[in-house]
């Protein structure tokens, strides 16, 4: 930072501080009366700047960003259950405590919008009250209109909110050091299971990093570079060639667990856990999730200090195919169906292995997903959609969908897209709104008109994505439903 530039502090005092009143104890109005991550402060940060004209510089919005999600951010355990909207994890809906909060809250934004928060009492009225202020139809609109929406806002809504989500105690910030190696492992939808390589070295404003991930086909590397926010809230970006993607992952115990994504094509992306290579002995990752019955198969054990023998199960035997500190591969072969814990020496792997006589039958995640059209020399990009296959033993009752069911992890099957209802079949969706590749990833149609279409309308539609499986004696098949839409003409860091 320049010698002439301000402190976070510095900001907050000349800049933020001459709207927001400072109280005689030294808080100042609203902005300590909340708590948030980072992508919600730099939401904050913004509208001030575009709707009452603070100047800030790129670099002044960046540490102004910085200090409050340190001084007044969150915990990671304050984040669990709703880091999905951060992490840009594909969910077509999300859903509050019950009907009504969903409804009030959810019908604009998504509820983990506001459980990513903490207000007191008083400032949570503010919202409400800032809600109607600058949004004055929203009375008027749809799940609104039909009831008394200010009287439920403040009889019911403002105590629940102001009792699950209270302001509480700011968490210290992280002050150490990330530096060095880690291990890393993870699933791509449409591609597969990686494992690879993370390197991190501090530098003046954060950390330049590294990162490597080996797939089945071969290997991509990245670099860019990160910081740490608050907690432990850890952001970066990195490139490989053309490809930008971004990383959001929490640091918990040393360890960092996320998602990175493609820019501005955020469902296509993959689960990442990352642990210091010489972190004590830990298996991070094993894959794949399941082995056929009679059959050798490799399985690959990811994560530090991994010495020792395999520990089997009775009817299970393995021989090391590789070895090392960070990566083990065994060939393993199973006797009878049926749940596996699989170890090595004094470690038990993270989850337990399936061995199975066949697959009964699948089903596709995700159930329901959006996709947007795009691009046609307009300024915004299509928007794909990532599904994958799953299989699934009937377990020892023989009957699906019961609970000693035993999943059996990514399949590989056919895909194809078909019109979800006459309506859709009407005009002709399947044709016009996109297309489905044998990994999965449905990419849309064009943005704009299309004077093919009747009526001239876009590229959008109502459709059923349809797996088939031909592994087995018979084709096995599943459904999930997809809507092609229109273009996320404002897209906000939390959605």
């Amino acid at each position: 930072m320049p010698a002439f530039a301000q402190s976070g502090e510095e900001i907050l005092g000349n800049i933020c501080a001459t709207c927001h009143a400072t109280r005689e104890d030294g808080s100042i109005e609203r902005i300590d009366a909340v708590r948030k991550t980072p992508e919600a402060w730099d939401m904050t940060v913004v509208r001030m700047m575009r709707n009452h004209d603070v100047a800030l510089t790129p670099e002044e919005r960046r540490t102004i960003v910085t200090y409050l999600s340190d001084t007044r951010g969150l915990s990671i355990a304050e984040t669990e259950g709703w880091r999905y909207i951060l992490e840009k994890e594909p969910v077509a809906s999300d859903a509050g405590p019950d009907q009504l909060m969903s409804e009030t809250c959810g019908r604009c934004h998504s509820y983990a919008r506001v459980a990513l928060q903490r207000r007191t009492a008083e400032d949570w009225d503010h919202l409400i009250n800032f809600h109607l202020g600058q949004f004055p139809s929203l009375e008027y609109q749809a799940l609104a209109r039909d009831r008394d929406w200010w009287g439920i806002a403040n009889e019911q809504i403002i105590p629940y909110l102001a009792e699950t989500f209270p302001l509480g105690d700011t968490p210290e910030a992280f002050t150490g050091d990330l530096s060095g190696s880690y291990v890393v492992a993870g699933h791509e939808p449409g591609r597969g299971d990686y494992s690879g390589t993370l390197d991190l070295t501090a530098s003046d404003d954060g950390y330049d990093v590294s990162m490597t991930l080996d797939f089945a086909d071969g290997s991509e590397t990245y670099t860019g570079s990160g910081i740490v926010y608050g907690a432990g809230e850890w952001r970066a970006t990195l490139t490989s060639g053309d490809v930008m993607i971004r990383q959001v992952m929490a640091l918990q115990d040393g360890a960092l667990s996320g998602r990175w994504f493609v820019a501005d094509q955020d469902p296509v992306g993959g689960r990442l856990s990352a642990l210091p290579a010489e972190a004590a002995p830990q298996i991070l990752a094993m894959n794949p999730a399941s082995v056929p019955v009679g059959k050798a198969t490799e399985v690959t054990l990811i994560g530090s200090g991994l010495t020792g023998d395999p520990v089997l199960p009775e009817g299970v035997t393995a021989e090391v195919i590789e070895s090392g500190p960070n990566k083990v591969v065994l060939s393993v072969t199973a006797q009878a169906e049926g749940p596996l814990t699989i170890g090595l020496g004094d470690l038990a792997a993270p989850a337990e292995l399936v061995a199975h006589d066949g697959v009964d039958r699948i089903s596709i995640v995700p159930e329901v997903s959006i996709a947007r059209v795009g691009g046609n020399g307009g300024p915004i990009p299509k928007v794909p959609a990532q599904f994958q296959a799953m299989g699934w033993t009937d377990g020892p009752d023989g009957e699906p969908g019961t609970d000693d069911d035993l999943p059996l992890g990514v399949v590989k099957v056919s895909w194809a897209v078909d019109n979800w209802d006459e309506a859709a079949a009407a005009i002709q969706d399947a044709k016009y709104a996109g297309s489905i590749d044998q990994t999965g990833l449905f990419t849309p149609g064009d943005a704009g008109p299309n004077p093919e279409r009747f009526m001239g309308t876009n590229n959008t539609g109502n459709l059923r994505v349809i797996a088939t499986y031909d592994g087995g004696a018979d084709p096995l098949t599943a459904e999930a439903h997809l809507y092609a839409t229109v273009q996320r003409f404002v897209d906000t860091p939390i959605r």
